[in-house]
């Protein structure tokens, strides 16, 4: 059954956001070579209890809708894979933690490409230090692309985090990146059935992802903006 309380993609139009879900903005830090190291939040949106926000990337008052969709004949179809994340993740054993990567869910925020890269590291998951590394690197990833799993266990490591909306910023590629979705906030499709419920997603505003309700990183590629 579709939860009320989060997200509901409307068709062709707008998400439509219940129940208060904070909206603020982050931004990839970088370091001197561009790399992506951290997210840092640089401000906060007002917003109602319930707000809408622009899916079309056409909005002149972003991140909020102003129904440029209408005018811009905006093709919202979902084409996005439902099925559960676990089942059709790749998976790559490592001896402390495993490695699940659902690849058709990147959005090209690229902290698994930071220091060895994530492939690499995760055969390397019995050292302290790599390990750290490795699951801070995961846990940047905005879309929940790459899940950490614990090798003794079989549990999936996500650390707890409180529901909320960033609209992000990528000042290495010059451009305004997806919704960041953090908190297990639930999303409903235009045809009122749930999505799988996911610790992290990146949903596309800029109109273009060929994955959509999902980022493809193709506001990297058009050279997305939503400053004025």
């Amino acid at each position: 059954m579709a939860d009320e309380n989060g997200i509901k993609i409307t068709e062709d139009g707008p998400y439509e956001v219940s129940a208060s879900i904070p909206l603020i903005e982050q931004k990839i830090d970088t370091g001197p070579d561009g790399a992506s190291l951290d997210w840092a939040k640089t401000g906060e949106h007002g917003a109602e209890p319930t707000y809408y926000l622009c899916r079309c990337g056409h909005s002149a008052n972003k991140p909020f809708c102003d129904g440029s969709h209408n005018d811009t004949d905006f093709d919202g179809t979902e084409t996005a894979d439902r099925s559960g994340f676990a089942e059709k993740a790749k998976k790559l054993e490592g001896p402390r933690y495993h490695l699940l990567d659902k690849e058709d869910l990147c959005a090209v925020a690229r902290f698994c490409d930071t220091y060895q890269t994530v492939w690499k590291e995760v055969e390397r998951t019995d050292e302290d230090e790599v390990a750290e590394v490795f699951l801070k690197q995961i846990a940047c990833c905005p879309s929940g692309r790459l899940v950490a799993v614990d090798a003794e266990s079989g549990d999936m490591v996500e650390e707890p985090r409180d529901k909320r909306i960033s609209t992000t910023q990528d000042p290495a590629e010059e451009c305004s990146g997806p919704l960041y979705v953090e908190g297990g906030v639930s999303l409903t499709g235009a045809d009122g059935e749930p999505y799988e419920a996911r610790g992290r997603m990146a949903l596309c505003r800029c109109g273009a992802s060929g994955n959509k309700p999902f980022c493809d990183g193709s506001h990297i590629k058009i050279g997305f903006s939503d400053r004025a």
